[in-house]
């Protein structure tokens, strides 16, 4: 147990929990629950931070998973990898790797806990594929009372189908089994291409590639676009300093610099968005495929992201686009488009419905706060839904109807955390008391 003060690793979400706990077993864990239960307190879950909202602060007891991060068991026969709940994506990735295994999908960065990942409805884009917690097969999940609950689709269906995606408003989710695929190589194409044709275009992209989606600032013609596909082909990794070149002097740090001009001279932003995709140039990448769909990210920025139906991308896009070239907002950094197939957690955003995820983002210590509202007005009007981790403005009150399986979620939270212990300011705006 320790004391002290907790941020995210934007540093614009900071808590300062009466304690700071780092079990490193289920018993430990256990016996964390048991003393915050018998004081009373509330319980909130830190993965690795990467939630731009205010998802894990708390005032009463914080627990970090990164002690239990180990991999329990990997079957290369069935697929299915057992692990702790605090192993990061990147972690897991490279030990599925050795067994022949994969994720079938991932998002942009990998170093989300999987806990974390799957409770927000983590993603990466490919119309045939669901997002990251639709690979769960099975959860143990602690409770309050330092109970741990094995949960899968015959133990307890209505709790399997809640606890996939369930805002750590459950319990403290210990250890997943999941489902791999067998390894597989990607190759990737990463160009720029005209803004129009690819919004004219956008349904044969999505649907003829295994991975597609796109990155659009306000004031260029141009989009960067990112299409990757399953190859037989060997894994032929980039030389060492071709990676470093392309993923961290341009995607990184050359960014950054004109993110920080950008902000410097606002009235520079409509040239410097043009310089940015005309510099990008294409990138061709034969590699693993988690080495290709994930890379470094180290600017400093904050985020919303929405889920609407795939139907409405290109005119969302268009329209996303025109408010950010607005004289009254001033937007460095561009929207990310990306596509999944629909699956049935109850609180997932692409619930039901095939989906285009679309990200609004905003440069460190500039204004988001009216862009962003106006941006999710534009969402709502689609019926869209937020992505759990990210800044959004709704309220539970307002999100009910948005999600078909709403009842079916509070009865199991009713069920599992009746006293309400894993709880805060935002899960009781987002979930209800």
């Amino acid at each position: 147990m320790n004391q002290g003060s907790w941020r995210n690793f934007a540093g614009d979400q900071v808590c300062r929990p009466r304690t700071i706990e780092h079990p490193g077993t289920a018993a430990e864990l256990t016996a964390v629950l048991e003393r915050a239960d018998a004081r009373g307190e509330t319980v909130r879950v830190a993965g690795s931070g990467h939630s731009f909202n205010d998802a894990v602060l708390t005032e009463g007891t914080m627990i970090s998973l990164a002690r239990m991060n180990r991999v329990l068991d990997i079957d290369s026969t069935s697929g299915l990898v057992r692990c702790e709940a605090g192993i990061s994506l990147g972690a897991l990735s490279g030990a599925m790797w050795q067994q022949g295994l994969a994720f079938a999908n991932l998002g942009d960065i990998d170093v989300q806990s999987i806990a974390g990942a799957t409770a927000t409805g983590t993603h990466g884009t490919g119309i045939g594929l669901p997002n990251l917690s639709a690979s769960l097969r099975s959860i143990e999940l602690t409770t309050a009372d330092g109970r741990r609950v094995e949960i899968d689709a015959d133990s307890d269906p209505e709790a399997y189908r809640a606890a996939r995606v369930g805002v750590g408003a459950l319990g403290v989710v210990s250890a997943v089994t999941l489902q791999a695929v067998p390894a597989f190589t990607l190759s990737g194409v990463d160009t720029v291409a005209p803004r129009a044709q690819v919004l004219e275009q956008l349904d044969d992209l999505v649907d003829s590639n295994d991975h597609f989606g796109f990155f659009a600032f306000a004031h260029s013609p141009l989009v960067m676009t990112k299409t990757w596909n399953r190859t037989s082909e060997a894994p032929r990794p980039l030389p060492a300093a071709a990676e470093w070149i392309q993923d961290e002097l341009l995607t990184n740090y050359t960014f950054w610099a004109m993110c920080r001009l950008g902000r410097a001279r606002p009235q520079w932003i409509p040239a410097v968005n043009r310089l940015c995709t005309r510099l990008s140039g294409t990138t061709r990448r034969v590699d693993r495929s988690y080495r290709v769909f994930a890379t470094p990210r180290r600017v400093p920025i904050t985020e919303m992201e929405y889920a609407i139906p795939r139907e409405h991308a290109a005119e969302a896009v268009r329209r996303i686009l025109a408010l950010a070239e607005e004289s009254r907002f001033d937007v460095p950094v561009p929207i990310e488009v990306r596509f999944v197939a629909p699956d049935d957690a109850f609180l997932s955003p692409a619930g039901d419905r095939p989906t285009c995820y679309i990200a609004v983002h905003q440069f460190e210590n500039m204004a988001w706060d009216n862009y962003f509202r106006a941006v999710e007005q534009i969402m709502i009007g689609y019926g869209g839904r937020p992505h759990w981790g990210k800044r959004h403005f709704r309220t539970a009150a307002d999100l009910a109807p948005e999600f078909p399986h709403w009842d079916r979620f509070a009865a199991v939270r009713d069920r599992l955390d009746p006293q309400r212990r894993f709880t805060n300011a935002y899960v009781e705006r987002v979930l209800g008391n």
